[in-house]
């Protein structure tokens, strides 16, 4: 039987529908992060884009780097010097040589395994609007990975 795409294709040599069905969309990505200048270690929190839906999507996805100026768009070339991504990360997990987690919605088959699993931010993130930007540190979270 054929190896998956993953698994015999590089990163850098995807095809974009390749590149953007390994997002499992789990959320965690569109979650605040804080750092700390002097360690530059990255803080989670649960307060999420205010574009997030509650399937953990983005709900404007195509117009989201205009509407939201701070959100990335991660490409193949730049995914090294992500280490903010979440540990989980199809796009992290690959770069580092790994597989795919039996929960990934290309390994499962269903899009819900992320959920189902326990594995994306569905249910447990405030939307941005609703958090003032100068409390963000009292919304650090330790669940992420």
């Amino acid at each position: 039987m054929a190896q998956p795409f993953w698994k015999t294709t590089a990163l850098d040599a995807m095809s974009n529908t390749q590149w953007e069905s390994l997002c499992d969309g789990c959320g965690k990505c569109c979650l605040h992060k804080l750092e700390d200048e002097d360690t530059g270690e990255v803080f989670y929190t649960c307060v999420a884009c205010q574009l997030i839906d509650s399937s953990c999507r983005c709900s404007d996805y195509d117009n989201r780097l205009d509407r939201v100026p701070e959100c990335l768009s991660l490409k193949p070339d730049d995914i090294k010097h992500f280490h903010w991504l979440p540990k989980t990360c199809a796009y992290r997990l690959l770069s580092e040589g790994q597989d795919l987690p039996l929960w990934h919605p290309l390994v499962s088959g269903h899009i819900d395994s992320v959920h189902q699993s326990g594995m994306s931010i569905q249910g447990r993130f405030y939307h941005e609007q609703k958090v003032d930007e100068q409390d963000l540190q009292e919304y650090i979270i330790n669940w992420v990975d």
